[in-house]
């Protein structure tokens, strides 16, 4: 590892969720940006993240178990179970926190209360005020902040041993971390307006005016959060750069 560079791989699962404000937020690293959708190989084996200082997995729309339309996720499964294990940092996005509670012995189903979309406040636990990620989440924004959210599926139980770090209205693991410097949040803190704002539009426009809101209203709600939500996005990508170059106890 390189204490100047560490060397990011990035895990893509799709087009319309990229790595948005994480990209800036991880500037001086080294991204490793691999897009099996596009047909690029994932490391696997024992070695998959020899040379890897830090792991990010991305969101998108497949469900975290649904292996036989997204054929790259056992390994994708396996790269974050590794990480975990071996004291890589990592850092799960929506699917991605999913698929590190799938791969370290937890649930993911169909969320019970439907869609959580838009910008929504999320509470940190009182592990999560002590935790590396969380906890500089806590120091920027207080104890509760704004979060982009746009996912169906949700985390149901958490994997054996794993903290619980933050928690919304509508579903109570927000954020998780698993062994050392694993972490997942549910949000976005990566999502762009325009990116966030589409989803919105394309996917959640009928599920917001049935719970009182409409797109408009989260284009003025998340014009009016900037630039905290960009801040959101530095905060997460401080945090695992520092993990990354943190020697592991």
């Amino acid at each position: 590892m390189s204490a100047s560079h560490p060397v990011v791989l990035v895990v893509e699962h799709e087009a319309a969720c990229g790595l948005g404000r994480l990209g800036p937020a991880l500037t001086g690293a080294r991204l490793d940006v691999r897009r099996p959708w596009a047909g690029d190989v994932l490391p696997t084996g024992r070695d998959a993240l020899a040379g890897v200082d830090a792991l990010v997995v991305l969101g998108g729309q497949v469900a975290a178990w649904d292996d036989d339309v997204a054929p790259w996720l056992p390994d994708t499964r396996a790269l974050l179970a590794r990480a975990a294990s071996a004291g890589v940092a990592a850092l799960g996005v929506c699917l991605g926190a999913q698929l590190l509670a799938l791969a370290t012995g937890g649930r993911v189903e169909r969320g019970a209360a439907g869609p959580e979309a838009g910008l929504l406040p999320v509470g940190a636990t009182a592990a999560g005020r002590d935790d590396a990620l969380v906890g500089a989440v806590v120091e920027v924004f207080g104890e509760r902040w704004e979060a982009p959210q746009a996912h169906g599926d949700a985390v149901t139980a958490l994997p054996p041993d794993a903290e619980l770090l933050a928690s919304s209205d509508l579903y109570p693991v927000q954020a998780l971390r698993v062994g050392e410097r694993a972490w997942g949040v549910q949000y976005h803190p990566e999502v762009t307006p325009a990116d966030l704002l589409g989803w919105l539009q394309d996917h959640h426009a009928e599920l917001l005016a049935a719970r009182g809101s409409s797109v408009a209203e989260q284009r003025a709600a998340v014009a009016e959060a900037e630039p905290a939500l960009a801040r959101l996005a530095a905060v997460h990508g401080r945090a695992l750069l520092e993990a990354a170059l943190e020697p592991s106890r």
